[in-house]
């Protein structure tokens, strides 16, 4: 099935983009470089931010605790802040969690890659939506210190997106989005929402991970669900549990009328983004096959299209026992069942498991390989995991580099997300093989 035609309706589309990754990732050009070359960006622990390695290193020592590897997907620049450049104090960007610092910078750069000047936009009628999730960064709140007076602004759950539009001056909605590691594709949904319903005329949606903290990987290692080896094999045999990682993204989101108008490039249109969760039964933890399934069928439906026509889907991948069945299950018996060969991968599998930040990461992947004009491969994808039958249907995993094929002059793929607290999101995008195409 075809897009409908343009004047049918105003699609909302995604017009600029950045991203910030592990492995010195700081532009998009940079991170489908490192996709396209199939680089894992895996480093040791930083030893810069006061953790007690030690102690994380040697846990297996407890009873019914799961070994941790000096291994995770970490940003080079977490720290890099000019807060005179943002127009606040040092005292005030040192009290602030870093996830509100390197969302601010990946804003700004996403403004710029779409052609807008973020230093004019001071009153525009413009939304922000960040998934985000609290990583302990700092001092208790609570205690008398340096830095009293800028905590309750500095906690990063509360004050991401609010940064954002404060040093931008956007007057529209504002919010960070917490839903654990759906985080991000939840964003995208409220910001595509927000737009589509008039609540602003063009919307920032993104999400940021940096751990404050080594919490994350205590947490894992005790449900020994934390891989062993320091790699995030998803979706394979031999996958032993997912690797923590951070990173950052920020989209543009507006009317393709609009984007048109101004001379913006169109990355994608978003033809649909669902939300769900697993409702009540088992642990809160595992992830629902059911659940999943039920929100990639809604996506589809809203989206109008022929799930066949999906050539690439960017599953989550989290490489954890319950996890990853779960999710081929559902990705089976949808666009695996729909008569064509989509090709399954997991930006995880190259820069670890960036929570919050998780789906963003992958929809620029996706973004980028549409762009491109090629699938990029998942790594560990040689020995596909037995938990599943991959010969009951035709979803396979990407195994190298290879030319995805337009379909009348459009790309489609889909993206996954699932959250720890229950929460499901899933998008469609289609892609034009270039941006003045009459075919989108």
């Amino acid at each position: 099935m075809t897009l409908s035609t343009k004047q049918d309706r105003d699609h909302i589309v995604i017009s600029g983009m950045s991203v910030e990754a592990p492995g010195g990732i700081e532009s998009p050009a940079s991170f489908w470089s490192a996709l396209a070359e199939s680089r894992e960006l895996i480093s040791p622990f930083p030893r810069d931010r006061g953790w007690p390695i030690d102690d994380l290193l040697s846990v297996s020592r407890h009873d019914g605790w799961g070994k941790v590897s000096d291994a995770g997907g970490f940003l080079d620049g977490a720290a890099a802040f000019d807060p005179a450049f943002f127009g606040i104090t040092q005292r005030e960007a040192i009290a602030a969690d870093p996830q509100q610092r390197v969302g601010m910078r990946v804003a700004w750069q996403a403004l710029e890659n779409s052609g807008i000047n973020p230093g004019a936009l001071d009153g525009a009628d413009a939304g922000c939506f960040i998934g985000a999730s609290p990583m302990e960064y700092g001092p208790r709140a609570a205690e008398v210190n340096p830095y009293s007076g800028h905590r309750a602004v500095g906690l990063a759950s509360l004050s991401v997106a609010g940064r954002i539009s404060h040093s931008l001056g956007l007057t529209g909605p504002s919010m960070c989005v917490d839903s654990a590691c759906a985080s991000s594709l939840s964003a995208l949904h409220l910001a595509a929402t927000a737009v589509r319903g008039g609540e602003c005329e063009w919307a920032l949606a993104g999400a940021v991970c940096v751990m404050g903290s080594p919490l994350a990987f205590y947490e894992f290692a005790k449900n020994n669900a934390l891989s062993t080896d320091g790699h995030c094999r998803s979706y394979a045999d031999d996958a032993t549990g997912t690797l923590w990682g951070e990173g950052a993204g920020v989209v543009l989101v507006e009317h393709e009328s609009r984007a048109r108008r101004l001379g913006h490039r169109i990355y994608g249109r978003i033809l649909a983004t669902c939300t769900n969760h697993n409702g009540k039964g088992r642990p809160i933890l595992v992830p629902r096959a059911h659940a999943q399934e039920r929100l990639v069928r809604k996506a589809i439906d809203i989206a109008g299209i022929d799930p066949a026509d999906v050539g690439m889907v960017e599953g989550h991948g989290t490489a954890t026992r319950a996890g990853d069945p779960a999710e081929l299950t559902a990705l089976q018996n949808t666009y695996g069942a729909a008569g064509s060969s989509p090709l399954l991968g997991s930006v995880k599998s190259n820069a670890g498991h960036a929570q919050a930040a998780a789906g963003l990461l992958g929809l620029i992947k996706l973004l980028l390989a549409g762009q491109h004009g090629y699938i990029p491969p998942s790594l560990f994808s040689e020995n596909p995991t037995t938990k599943v039958d991959w010969d009951r249907s035709s979803l396979r995993l990407a195994t190298k580099l290879q030319p995805w094929e337009p379909n009348n002059g459009v790309r489609y793929g889909a993206v996954s997300s699932f959250g720890a607290g229950g929460s499901n999101a899933h998008a469609i995008i289609a892609m034009p093989v270039r941006e003045e195409s009459d075919d989108f």
